[in-house]
């Protein structure tokens, strides 16, 4: 019984870990988009600007936020946008799509590309954070 509760308090006690870990990355996520902010707009009332707004990335195809002018290279890649397919491209944007009208050196650093996309996907197509 005590070996019991005791496998119950250490998973009890890494849900909870894992869920501070959770909100720091999305924390350190939105910090991380402020090198974006200037080119793209993310949240309730996002606009498109240079670039983009971001709300419900996660599954959209590329080329298709609505009333954007994307290059040809961005509407004919055929990227829908996933976990995996952001974080290769915000390595090296021009790398992933030559041709893309996006001019950003990427983010190279692995845990803050892991943070911005915590915080990107969190979005809904309408800027509402997830439930």
């Amino acid at each position: 019984m005590k070996k019991l509760t005791f496998g119950a308090l250490v998973a009890l006690a890494m849900t909870a870990a894992a869920s501070t870990a959770m909100a720091q990355d999305v924390a350190a996520g939105k910090t991380s988009f402020n090198k974006c902010l200037a080119c793209h707009a993310i949240g309730e009332g996002a606009k498109n600007k240079v670039g983009p707004e971001l709300n419900g990335l996660d599954g959209r195809h590329s080329g298709t936020a609505p009333d954007y002018n994307y290059s040809d290279a961005n509407k004919n890649s055929g990227i829908t946008w996933n976990e995996a397919q952001f974080k290769e491209y915000i390595k090296d944007p021009k790398a992933k799509i030559p041709g893309t009208k996006m001019a950003f050196a990427g983010i190279k650093n692995e845990t803050e590309v892991n943070n911005l996309w915590s915080y990107v996907s969190q979005f809904d197509k309408d800027g509402k954070i997830k439930q």
